[in-house]
């Protein structure tokens, strides 16, 4: 069995509990440049290079990033501090994925991602934009054609399924990660210079995170590298009732 130095760093804003396996699991203080009252005893993503200052607008790409400047590694992912993978169901961090299974996924596969959200009775472009402001969208689209064409088709294809790898979490070997990485951020970086996000609610700032959800799969259908998936285990009680009410009720009134 192959034996990688792998590194998965868990975003967190906040103190929580963490995996004990430190040499796997790495805790990112996430946005720490905008929090300099606040100490946690975690990895910050505001040291070396980096883009923690921006973290109201990137959300946990602000850990990727720092990763990827600053983290020499076999294989990189990110998960959250509430969302992890694992080969089984349990909310438990018992059971999330141990280095043994990491390595073993990786004898046969590059990437390895969770399960895909499924929306079933809408699309993922439709489900943006009952959420989201529509010219983010708009200028990704424009940037990904003008600069990337060869993944304007991925682009659409993925916004026209109902399902995709949401949250940004996944697991890459190291040229993978890199190559992914920069592909993403010099898009968003584009993205980022042609709209004005000033009026936006504090929610709706946090756009590139959320495009960036839509990239993952935009970039994998191109690229073609084997992937596996795992399960997702959201690690708190969730109230699906009250999720699926607020999900119709997005559906029936639109983004205002």
């Amino acid at each position: 069995m192959i034996n990688l130095n792998t590194k998965i760093l868990v975003a967190a804003h906040k103190n929580y509990q963490m995996p004990e396996n430190r040499e796997l699991y790495m805790p990112v203080f996430v946005g720490a440049a905008l929090h300099t009252n606040m100490q946690l005893p975690f990895q910050s993503d505001a040291q070396g290079d980096n883009i923690s200052i921006k973290n109201s607008n990137y959300n946990e790409l602000t850990a990727i990033y720092w990763a990827w400047k600053n983290l020499d590694a076999d294989a990189i992912g990110l998960v959250h501090y509430r969302r992890y993978l694992s080969l089984k169901k349990q909310k438990s961090l018992d059971t999330i994925l141990n280095q043994e299974q990491v390595d073993h996924l990786f004898e046969n596969y590059d990437v390895i991602l969770p399960k895909k959200r499924n929306y079933y009775i809408e699309s993922n472009k439709s489900h943006y934009l009952h959420i989201h402001e529509a010219r983010p969208l708009e200028v990704l689209q424009d940037v990904i054609a003008q600069d990337y064409p060869e993944y304007s088709d991925s682009l659409e294809h993925v916004l026209e399924q109902t399902s995709a790898h949401m949250f940004n979490m996944f697991i890459m070997k190291q040229p993978m990660f890199d190559e992914y990485c920069e592909w993403m951020f010099d898009i968003l970086g584009k993205v980022e210079k042609q709209i004005d996000i000033s009026t936006y609610s504090s929610y709706e700032k946090r756009v590139y995170g959320f495009l960036s959800e839509l990239m993952l799969d935009t970039w994998l259908n191109v690229k073609k590298y084997s992937s596996v998936e795992v399960n997702f285990v959201f690690m708190e009680k969730q109230n699906w009732f009250k999720k699926g009410g607020n999900f119709l009720l997005r559906k029936l009134r639109g983004h205002n």
